[in-house]
């Protein structure tokens, strides 16, 4: 008897993209993805450590494609460079791609980056399909089209939107995940669940011990509530326009920390969770109830963040003037006025911001009351 899935679907100008959640999905005969491959070359984008972990998962798939080549690029962030893209696009004309040819990105997020890139740009665009195999890519990264490149020393600032076909999140993946793995990517959901899904948020309250232990069968409900929270958000706001910019909250410095720690010193998520703190200082300034700030940092406290490392507030402030989410007129920040409700603010004094992130940098946890 097939394993049972969840099916969502996100709307969007280049049809829907189906989003399937479950168990043991690439081999169920009810999942889209079979007649999706039939006949076609298919190029298989993953990097060493999934294909050890998971390779065998992608055997089913050769009995529906016409040819399956698999294509490795380097673990982690070190494959969003152009270097590696302009090496995929070579393998894949050398192959015979065509602009009916389909590309799966098989891994966590870096390679549904890299991959939706990729397929957005090849040949003017083929179409692809994610299977996430980390929590972070099933709740975020994998759901709603942005595909990038990092330039520059700036985090995804080349890319463009371009939808998946399906997006495969098979939570039997999320077991071999350590906890530091799924502590970061629950940071994503946090996100998610403080300005869109209050119920999400009480949901990982009470079983964020399972949560970060693996616990597939916690998880799973999880991934299914921020995906559809996901999707309805991009739906109303599909190129990041308004409402879509909620879910940067805690990646303005989030992505700040990151570039000016060279990318080596903390996790996405983990930075993401620090983003999120500061914006909380930000927010009660502004008049969010002191009541709604302390709970979400109980919650991350709970997470038993890794100590933030030293950096330069310069430093962080040049990273942030350099964010991709700019605009002419300056930065918006995402903060939160109250629980599942958030705004997009651009009218902080930029020495206000100074002043409370050198405060923050020497002891991110002083608000904890």
């Amino acid at each position: 008897m097939a394993n049972h899935f969840e099916r969502l679907s996100l709307r969007h100008s280049e049809g829907s993209t189906t989003i399937l959640v479950g168990r043991d999905l690439l081999g169920q005969a009810q999942v889209p993805l079979t007649p999706w491959l039939e006949g076609r070359t298919v190029f298989a984008v993953t990097c060493p450590t999934v294909r050890r972990l998971h390779g065998s998962a992608l055997e089913p798939l050769t009995a529906a494609a016409a040819r399956l080549e698999v294509l490795e690029v380097p673990d982690g962030e070190e494959a969003k460079h152009l270097e590696v893209a302009g090496r995929l696009w070579t393998s894949m004309i050398e192959a015979g791609g065509k602009r009916d040819s389909r590309l799966i990105a098989f891994g966590g997020g870096t390679v549904g980056d890299l991959g939706g890139f990729v397929a957005g740009c090849f040949l003017r665009g083929i179409e692809y399909a994610q299977v996430p195999t980390t929590l972070l890519a099933q709740v975020d990264a994998a759901i709603g089209g942005k595909t990038a490149i990092d330039w520059g020393g700036t985090k995804n600032s080349v890319g463009l939107f371009h939808h998946p076909a399906m997006v495969i999140s098979d939570v039997a993946f999320l077991e071999t995940l350590p906890r530091d793995e799924l502590r970061s990517a629950l940071a994503e959901v946090v996100k998610t669940a403080v300005l869109l899904d209050p119920l999400l948020l009480e949901s990982v309250e009470s079983k964020l011990e399972d949560l970060l232990g693996g616990d597939s069968k916690a998880l799973e409900p999880v991934v299914v509530a921020t995906a559809r929270a996901k999707a309805r958000v991009v739906e109303r706001d599909p190129l990041e326009g308004g409402d879509r910019k909620l879910l940067n909250f805690g990646h303005t410095l989030g992505h700040a920390l990151e570039s000016a720690l060279s990318y080596r010193q903390l996790r996405h998520g983990d930075a993401v969770s620090y983003g999120m703190l500061f914006a909380l200082r930000l927010a009660v300034n502004r008049g969010l109830e002191p009541a709604v700030a302390r709970r979400c940092r109980q919650i991350l406290r709970r997470f038993d963040l890794p100590s933030l490392p030293e950096v330069d507030r310069d430093r962080v402030l040049g990273a942030m003037a350099r964010d991709k989410k700019n605009f002419e007129g300056g930065l918006t920040w995402i903060l939160p006025v109250a629980l599942g409700e958030g705004a997009l603010v651009d009218d902080l004094n930029p020495g206000e911001v100074a002043s409370e992130l050198e405060s923050f940098l020497a002891d991110p946890w002083a608000s904890d009351e």
